[in-house]
């Protein structure tokens, strides 16, 4: 298993192959339905609440009761997908398959698609700790980061080739 400092490089990522077991360890931003169009408007009208590059992005809420991926493939989160590889997220974790166009996005943006484990006592043990960056009222939906340490996922997809 690899270990990947996150935030990371497009030269980190480049050995990387689908089905490899990576292990993230640093900040991962989280966002999904509610807060990832929000994302992408803010970065288009220059008012990022955070520094995108080489960062990763998990779809998923936090909540007391801990974390675990939802669908990517879903409408608000697949299409914010590609505008965010190419704004310099690198690193985009949820689960379930992602469209051909999405695959291509991220090959074109050096990108990666990893999938968890939808075990949530596995991933909220991995999280050192947790704050809100941006869209409180969207409650569990907000912007989160998170450190994390041995955060386990699959590479899903890569250099225009998907496992899924």
């Amino acid at each position: 298993m690899m270990e990947i400092r996150v935030p990371s490089t497009p030269n980190k990522l480049k050995s990387l192959k689908i089905g490899d077991r990576i292990l993230l360890k640093g900040k991962i931003y989280t966002g999904r339905d509610a807060v990832l169009p929000r994302l992408v408007d803010a970065v288009k009208s220059g008012r990022s609440p955070v520094d995108l590059r080489g960062a990763a992005i998990m779809h998923t809420g936090v909540s007391d009761a801990g974390i675990a991926p939802t669908s990517s493939n879903k409408k608000d989160i697949e299409e914010s997908i590609p505008f965010l590889a190419s704004a310099g997220v690198l690193i985009h974790i949820g689960k379930g398959a992602l469209k051909e166009e999405t695959i291509d996005a991220l090959d074109e943006a050096g990108a990666i698609f990893v999938v968890t484990p939808p075990v949530a006592a596995l991933l909220t043990s991995r999280v050192k700790s947790k704050k809100i960056i941006a869209y409180k009222e969207e409650g569990m939906e907000a912007l989160y980061e998170l450190e994390v340490e041995g955060f386990p996922g699959i590479v899903a997809a890569a250099h225009g080739k998907s496992i899924i």
